[in-house]
């Protein structure tokens, strides 16, 4: 089989790779292109546009960049035309990769969506376009699967949680800290401040005064390396932090506590049982528009998926250096309440998500379905 995937995020990207390498084990003569970055090229895919490309954050930012996304979206058009796909595969990127679903629905290419787009979050009205337009639609949060069943009982198959896969296949680096020169007298605290270039230009900044507060912990900044290193140069002078990249799981495992970027990173950082807290903040407009269409009361995955609060989320003008110090120094108490009550829903999480691997569940259905096509 001929498989065209899009996936145009760090997280999709590594997802999307996963999910690559459990169809190859089904399908021998599998071959594979698409829209993608490292990990994706990594595992075997022929990647046309890199995802460093493809990074809009916020709903002005994108407006800013809509002529270069319309162009993306013609090269992409261009590019499975020539390779000829049996299935194009869509991993999350929901505004670009719905107009390929319908794009691929017009000219008769089958579709599959692999981790739907947040339309239970905003805008749900967009669920009709995709179970118009997409054959198969493969859900990896466990509340997706009623959710979609209100749009004329659409059942969508949910195969689990891929970040789950990608926490249990990591092989702990017992020679982190050494390796990274990182002090073992100290606690040492995660920074994660997104991975898109709006992201470090909101967040870091104030997580960097948060470090200065705390002159007895050491930081790490876990970077990525598709974004201009240049974005990362206030560190120098901050002599308690440290930057690292491609190491975000073993600062994890390292880690006494954490301050989070909203994203899929709040969810590998619970898998962790890593005590965090969650901050966010983009440019005003794309946060007042947000605010206007959020059908929903938090915006980390870990609260969304226990439906509680079980870590702090600071949004926007909340997101204050006095604020998050508050809750680091909670956080960094082993006996807090706040430290052994998020640890202990942590485990709740963990059952809720189970340890079955998403990528191998979501692999069989697609090649399945595939051969039920062909036959």
């Amino acid at each position: 089989m001929r498989y065209f995937i899009v996936a145009g995020e760090r997280s999709g990207d590594l997802h999307a790779s996963n999910l690559v390498k459990a169809l190859k084990s089904q399908d021998s003569d599998a071959v594979f292109a698409g829209f993608g970055g490292d990990y994706m090229a990594e595992a075997g895919v022929e990647v046309k546009v890199h995802i460093r490309e493809l990074a809009f954050m916020g709903f002005l930012e994108i407006v800013k960049g809509l002529f270069k996304i319309l162009g993306f979206l013609k090269i992409c058009k261009s590019e499975i035309e020539s390779f000829k796909p049996d299935v194009i595969i869509l991993v999350d990127y929901g505004g670009f990769n719905m107009k390929i679903a319908k794009w691929a629905k017009e000219n008769g290419i089958r579709v599959f969506y692999y981790i739907s787009p947040k339309v239970w979050a905003w805008n749900t009205s967009r669920a009709w376009k995709l179970k118009k337009t997409v054959d198969k639609m493969f859900s990896i949060l466990p509340f997706e699967k009623a959710f979609f069943m209100q749009f004329d009982d659409w059942d969508v198959d949910y195969v689990g949680n891929p970040v789950v896969d990608a926490v249990m296949a990591h092989n702990k680096n017992d020679e982190f800290m050494e390796g990274n020169n990182l002090p073992k007298d100290k606690p040492l605290v995660a920074l994660l401040p997104g991975s898109r270039k709006q992201e470090l230009k909101y967040i870091l900044p104030t997580m960097l005064e948060v470090a200065d507060k705390f002159p007895d912990c050491h930081f790490c900044v876990a970077g990525v390396k598709s974004l201009d290193l240049t974005l990362y140069d206030s560190l120098k002078g901050h002599s308690n932090i440290s930057l690292i990249f491609d190491q975000t799981y073993d600062l994890y495992s390292n880690a006494s506590a954490g301050i989070i970027t909203s994203g899929t990173a709040t969810l590998e950082t619970a898998l962790f049982e890593l005590p965090q807290v969650v901050a966010y903040r983009g440019g005003k407009i794309s946060y007042a528009i947000a605010k206007l269409v959020a059908k929903v009361k938090y915006i980390s995955l870990v609260n969304l998926i226990m439906d509680k609060q079980v870590v702090k989320e600071y949004i926007q003008e909340e997101m204050t250096v006095q604020n998050l110090s508050r809750e680091l120094e909670l956080l960094l108490d082993n006996n807090s309440n706040e430290r052994l009550s998020m640890k202990k829903d942590y485990i709740e999480l963990k059952n809720i998500l189970g340890s079955e691997s998403a990528s191998v569940r979501a692999a069989k259905k697609m090649y399945g379905y595939l051969i039920e096509k062909v036959k």
